[in-house]
């Protein structure tokens, strides 16, 4: 993709990159569009790099990601839309879902609470993605109905390996022959 530079349309949510601190770009700034994998978006502004998240594209005038889920009416918290959000995550170096890469470890329901509890990997102890990747999480699984807190624990045992992807997504990588 090309650079390209672009005015916020409204005040836009951005995560600092590597370190993950959240901010708010206000309307009316330059941003430069860098990279756009797995539906989010790279810009820098003031000289920082910021990561926006896809649900938040049309401040940025791209169209906006849908994410949405029903409520489910006992009020509890739906694992399979815990894990359908987990699923709309990628990988901001390889655009393959940080399910089908494994990287997702355990996931856990205190209904009583509405806590969702999350063990994930990285690819590399030493990414320097891995705050930005634990905001991706801890973001889109809020937006699955009955919520109230996400937790995600960086685990490193045991360590992961390309073996830990679904054949798909090593289809998609290059990886199985």
């Amino acid at each position: 993709m090309k650079q390209k530079m672009v005015t916020t349309e409204r005040d836009c949510k951005a995560r600092l990159v590597p370190a993950g601190n959240p901010t708010v770009i206000p309307e009316g700034e330059f941003v430069n569009i860098t990279q756009e994998l797995g539906g989010n978006y790279t810009v820098t502004w003031r000289g920082n790099m910021y990561r926006i998240d896809g649900t938040d594209a049309g401040a940025i005038g791209r169209k906006a990601m849908t994410l949405s889920f029903d409520a489910p009416e006992d009020g509890h918290i739906s694992e399979q839309q815990v894990w359908d959000a987990l699923e709309t995550i990628f990988d901001p170096e390889i655009p393959i879902n940080l399910v089908s890469l494994g990287l997702i470890y355990k996931v856990e329901i205190d209904q009583g609470t509405g806590s969702v509890n999350i063990d994930m990997t990285l690819t590399a102890p030493g990414c320097g993605m891995g705050p930005v990747l634990v905001g991706d999480v801890e973001y889109r699984v809020a937006m699955v109905p009955h919520v109230k807190n996400v937790n995600v624990e960086l685990v490193f045992d045991p360590a992961w390996s390309r073996d830990m992807m679904s054949e798909e997504a090593q289809l998609e990588a290059g990886l199985f022959f």
